[in-house]
């Protein structure tokens, strides 16, 4: 059977505020007394969001975010959250009374209301921008964030994993940072605007629920099965009131008209159109479903677009969200936004490039009430689109490539396994060529993600620092010290960092200047009183270099500080212990059983104590200290040095022997690695 459709009647501008009206019965629409009541339950849903928030505040710790993309993580780690629940409860409850979520609880649809309310009082009414390859792309992402982990997880994982942990049930109902999972102000005003205000204006009504929002990829095809549907009786005479009012694009007269009920997905069971009817015509629900509704018998569609042009903006679509949201890889020096937001973004783009494309087409074409062509001539506003239209699509090519080269930089980057403390030593062994091949890739690559002010391709780049330590420890690899120095004094020159002064640090020792770096790191370390990596790194230095004296002289300095942190204190403890004379020993164990109190199961505390009393002879106090320092940190090579010294004092060479062999074989695994 051919599809078919039902006129509309024509409601003049006139008619619709409520002076005359299309049916001789009825001299006006009436105001919709659901849409009141709507907004009244979306602002008790703000509200309880709000509250959601202040008892978090208040208590340090609430129920998780009640978020469907939560549910992720159930499908992924086997993490029951409160997102997954409540995703699963709307989903059947979908099923059962129609698409009731998006239109009654959903604060994104609450903001896209309030926009076409602001731009209606602005005289301008949003026209339905209809597209059939666009409305596939909410299922789309659907199937990415709710079906592909579940593919991955049991398909392809299982062969590509080796040490893949089983999937076990867990629960994760409360949490301790209720903004964990959620992008910051920066991220989440535009993405209101753009999401909220921009769509709407582009694309219609619920432009955002009809071409971006993964959630309503399954709400729609569920909603197919749903019994609960807007349904008609034989009083309707096909006024078109319950179509004019209709803020989701449903042409509800037609196709009451053709099936007793509205079989749409895009309806979102508003109630607008019970409520306006007339003649009380219309009204919600239970019945067959919409899937009983043979394909060949449903209303016919106009679209705005050939296929040809259909292809186009697909296109314009997939470059405008990859561009933002780039998913195949975990690298430094992506710029991506939330997938939530580069759907927006990426709709609104390719209507865009639509508009752009009719424009210098010259196809006679305009925005609101805007001319963009006419007569075959391109208007300033049509130039001024197009040229904007370029801008960001240039600007979204450039990000793409950023994040293509993020993604080449961390491919490389992840096959140079050398670790930090053979890159920055004195004593380094060759590279295998392999690795030099990897690190000058990832170099290169790297490069590419800078900014374009730096000589690199990114538009955006908010912090370019975790490149930076990538760049400077690959060039230390490659022993390019004189590259590493001038990225982090050109860094330096910025701001302060300790990261960076430390990194600094450690180049001028592998380029021998070690003297240069003692002096730097004590004027750091005074003009900065808080740090405590310099004043560490300083000491280290002094004590490699056989300084041993000035080494306890300057954590005397840097320990006696006011606000000194804890640490100091135990390195100066250490130094005592380990290099100064008999009454120095014991001022160090003093002051390591003082911080003992505060830390009795700190591994590293523990083996200074023992180390001291091995020192003043007290080996039998020496070795339960050692024995529980090392069931604290089985791994650590220099606690069974220093066991295995006591051992041998108390003459249990056996046992000596063993813990020496074991401190060699935790010392050789980690320059191995």
């Amino acid at each position: 059977m051919k599809p078919v459709s039902v006129p509309l009647p024509i409601v003049t501008q006139s008619q619709a505020s409520g002076r005359e009206c299309a049916s001789h019965r009825h001299a006006a629409i009436r105001p919709s007394r659901m849409s009141v009541k709507r907004f009244a339950v979306l602002l008790v849903v703000q509200a309880l969001i709000l509250v959601h928030i202040a008892h978090w505040i208040a208590a340090g710790t609430t129920l998780a975010p009640i978020e469907p993309s939560e549910s992720m993580e159930t499908l992924k780690y086997g993490t029951v959250t409160v997102g997954a629940i409540f995703f699963l409860i709307a989903l059947a409850s979908t099923a059962i009374f129609g698409r009731w979520f998006c239109g009654w609880g959903c604060h994104v649809l609450m903001l896209q209301d309030g926009c076409a309310v602001l731009l209606k009082r602005l005289g301008l009414r949003p026209r339905e921008f209809r597209s059939r390859l666009l409305r596939w792309i909410p299922l789309a992402l659907a199937l990415y964030m709710f079906v592909w982990p579940v593919v991955y997880r049991f398909g392809i994982a299982p062969f590509i994993q080796p040490d893949l942990q089983p999937m076990q049930l867990s629960w994760r109902l409360t949490l301790d940072d209720y903004w964990a999972t959620f992008p910051g102000w920066l991220v989440g005003i535009p993405f209101l605007l753009v999401c909220g205000g921009l769509t709407i204006w582009f694309l219609g009504n619920k432009g955002y629920c009809t071409y971006a929002c993964p959630y309503g990829g399954f709400f729609a095809p569920v909603d197919e099965l749903a019994v609960g549907r807007i349904r008609v009786n034989d009083a309707c005479e096909g006024c078109g009131h319950c179509t004019a009012v209709c803020t989701s694009n449903v042409r509800v007269h037609e196709e009451v008209a053709l099936h007793k009920m509205v079989i749409d997905p895009g309806c979102m069971k508003c109630m607008d159109c019970v409520s306006v009817c007339p003649n009380n015509a219309l009204s919600f629900g239970f019945g067959k479903p919409a899937v009983s509704v043979a394909s060949e018998t449903r209303a016919s569609r106009s679209w705005d677009l050939t296929w040809a042009g259909e292809w186009s903006l697909l296109a314009a679509a997939l470059l405008g969200f990859y561009s933002v949201y780039f998913p195949f890889s975990d690298g430094i020096g992506k710029v991506t936004l939330p997938l939530l937001f580069a759907s927006g973004l990426a709709a609104c783009f390719a209507f865009m490039a639509w508009k752009s494309s009719q424009i210098v087409r010259r196809v006679p074409s305009g925005f609101h009430r805007i001319n963009f062509v006419r007569q075959g001539r391109i208007a300033r506003a049509g130039i001024a689109w197009v040229a904007l239209t370029g801008i960001l699509g240039l600007g979204l090519c450039a990000n793409l490539a950023t994040n293509v080269s993020a993604w080449m930089a961390f491919r490389s980057d992840s096959m140079v396994r050398v670790p930090e403390s053979l890159v920055f030593s004195s004593d380094r062994s060759p590279i295998d060529p392999r690795t030099v091949v990897s690190a000058e890739s990832a170099i290169a690559w790297y490069r590419r993600t800078l900014p374009a002010t730096s000589g690199g391709l990114a538009v955006l780049q908010p912090s370019q620092d975790q490149i930076l330590l990538r760049m400077v420890f690959l060039h230390g690899v490659l022993a390019q010290w004189d590259e590493a120095e001038a990225l982090l004094q050109r860094r330096l020159a910025v701001s302060e960092n300790e990261v960076f002064v430390l990194l600094l640090a450690r180049v001028w020792t592998s380029m021998g200047r070690t003297e240069r770096t003692v002096e730097w790191l004590m004027e750091q370390s005074r003009r900065n009183p808080s740090w405590v990596g310099v004043p560490e790194e300083l000491i280290g230095i002094l004590v490699r270099d056989g300084r041993n004296v000035e080494a306890i002289g300057w954590a005397r300095e840097a320990s006696s500080r006011p606000d000194a942190p804890v640490t100091l204190n135990n390195r100066l403890a250490a130094l005592l212990i380990r290099q100064g004379a008999v009454d120095e020993v014991e001022e160090g164990l003093r002051i390591a059983k003082a911080t003992q109190i505060r830390e009795p199961d700190n591994p590293s505390l523990l083996g200074v104590v023992g180390l001291g009393e091995i020192r003043l002879g007290r080996v039998d106090a020496a070795v339960p200290l050692l024995e529980r320092a090392i069931e604290l940190a089985p791994n650590d090579p220099a606690l069974h040095e220093i066991i295995a010294e006591a051992l041998e004092m108390r003459g249990e060479l056996e046992r000596a022997q063993y813990h020496r062999d074991r401190s060699g074989e935790l010392r050789f695994g980690a320059r191995a690695e």
